[in-house]
């Protein structure tokens, strides 16, 4: 309820929701099935040798203790994992998605955008950022457009279902006109221009999706008050992370002849040329330079700052974690001291109970880590391929840092739930039962 509530949405709070719940039933499940493997788990061999009599003990006192109370054991694992798996998404996670996002741009990737060059500027300032040693800087045209027609119907906000394509139509398009396919641009549907004198439109994919766009369809745009028509022979796939200039619909220089726009261009400059911005910025004061690169080191230093209270927060999640864990074990204590003064009057030592002890916890602190690390790194693949849209690598130091921050806090809610079990004599345990 709190999720929906501070969501502000009910699809969104709902989804949140739902996935916590799938994340708690999935490790319920597996922890249970875990429980249920343990039967079948006996150390032998080199184990045996390393651990003698007393350890092999201790491991099945351990075995049958988890075995004996699979709900509560079941609940510790799972308490122990959601917190963990939230910690480790914000932090181990967090940074493999961000590492993945720089490997994504290349590091000759433009980090200015210069826009609003006029026609007469064109050339005086192409051959200024040459003079400078700037390549890979290149000058396309940009044409503003409103769509207002498709296959001859007036379209507008109320037109769409979808928010996305509201805004959309709502607004003004940054439309360009070339004759050649621009690089990180490839044909998915359709073919590039055919130099005919008819009026064709090329449409990104992820626009034509939203808007509903196929091959043929009609669109019309209001340029300036002039109407502007062309007919969709293609749709293309834009490489976004390239950050060179793109643009969601490109005309053919036959449908945008003599339209009134600008230049727009975007380039990398080296952090020893940043005079280049303010000698441009002095001789041509109409044009607007956007320091991209700049703004991308803010925004990770914001998103820095907000993650790190989040961790913070998740925290007293983990900590909410332990805390089932000693509980369970509280009140199941007074089971525990009986069945310790059996077991001490049947031979066992209580150095053996004590290891059965922490092996018990370390049980259940490794499979919470794992639970957690699988559960971190499902979601991290999800976020780099369905959301980025870039490579995700897995680690496996995030299933060792996942054990054994599991193993710590297992260690440390069976400290405080089970320290004083073993310190009652058997003789009084044996009288009372």
């Amino acid at each position: 309820v709190m999720l929906v509530w501070q969501a502000s949405d009910l699809k969104l709070g709902l989804l949140t929701a739902g996935g916590f719940l799938l994340a708690l039933g999935g490790s319920a499940l597996v922890a249970w099935l875990v429980l249920r493997a343990l039967q079948w788990l006996r150390p032998n061999g080199l184990l045996q040798r390393i651990a003698g009599a007393g350890g092999i003990a201790a491991w099945r006192f351990a075995q049958a203790s988890l075995r004996r109370r699979p709900a509560a054991s079941t609940l510790q694992i799972v308490a122990l994992a959601l917190g963990l798996m939230a910690l480790l998404l914000l932090t181990v996670v967090r940074e493999d998605l961000l590492s993945a996002w720089r490997q994504a741009t290349p590091p000759d990737a433009p980090n200015h955008f210069m826009i609003n060059i006029q026609p007469e500027q064109r050339e005086p300032i192409s051959a200024t950022l040459q003079q400078a040693g700037i390549r890979d800087a290149v000058l396309y045209p940009m044409i503003r457009g409103r769509l207002v027609q498709v296959d001859g119907r007036n379209v507008g906000p109320e037109s769409y279902a979808e928010e996305r394509a509201q805004r959309l139509v709502e607004r003004e398009f940054n439309l360009s006109t070339m004759a050649a396919l621009p690089p990180q641009n490839s044909i998915v549907e359709g073919s590039w221009f055919d130099g005919s004198r008819r009026a064709e439109a090329s449409v990104e994919q992820g626009l034509a999706k939203t808007l509903g766009l196929r091959l043929g369809d009609s669109l019309r745009f209001d340029v300036a008050g002039v109407p502007v028509g062309a007919t969709v022979t293609s749709i293309r796939k834009l490489d976004w992370s390239s950050m060179r200039v793109n643009f969601f619909v490109i005309l053919s220089p036959s449908a945008a002849q003599a339209l009134p726009g600008t230049w727009i261009t975007a380039f990398h400059l080296p952090a020893s040329n940043r005079q280049l911005v303010n000698t441009l910025m002095r001789d041509y004061p109409n044009l607007t330079i956007v320091d991209v690169g700049s703004m991308v080191a803010q925004v990770q230093q914001v998103i820095g700052q907000v993650v790190g209270a989040v961790e913070f927060l998740f925290l007293f999640t983990l900590a909410a974690g332990v805390m089932v864990l000693a509980a369970a074990m509280l009140v199941s204590q007074q089971e525990r001291m009986h069945e310790a003064g059996l077991l001490r009057a049947l031979g066992a030592t209580r150095m053996q109970l004590s290891q059965a002890q922490w092996l018990e916890c370390v049980l259940v602190g490794a499979c919470a880590g794992m639970l957690a690390a699988t559960g971190a790194s499902l979601v991290g693949w999800v976020l780099a391929r369905q959301v980025f849209e870039f490579d995700w690598v897995f680690s496996p130091s995030l299933w060792l840092a996942g054990m054994a921050i599991g193993i710590a806090c297992a260690l440390a809610g069976g400290w405080a739930g089970l320290r004083n079990v073993l310190s009652r004599p058997p003789i009084l345990t044996l009288r009372e039962g």
